[in-house]
């Protein structure tokens, strides 16, 4: 549990500025993530359009709100 949250947002702008984003580092985690997916068959998907349905309604409900 966070108890002092400006804390934790100071430390994350100073690791922010520490650390600048590398784009190889991150697309080698991109192609790792990718290639995991498609070995546990998450990924391509057998029918796109598989609870496309379900997706529509929940997003009606949410933007009724």
């Amino acid at each position: 549990m966070i108890k002092n949250n400006k804390l934790l947002e100071q430390f994350e702008r100073d690791l922010k500025k520490r650390e600048k984003a590398d784009y190889h580092q991150n697309l080698k985690i991109f192609e790792g993530m990718y290639k995991e997916a498609v070995y546990l068959n998450a990924i391509p998907l057998k029918d796109p359009l598989d609870g496309l349905e379900v997706d529509i309604k929940i997003a009606r409900v949410i933007n009724s709100v």
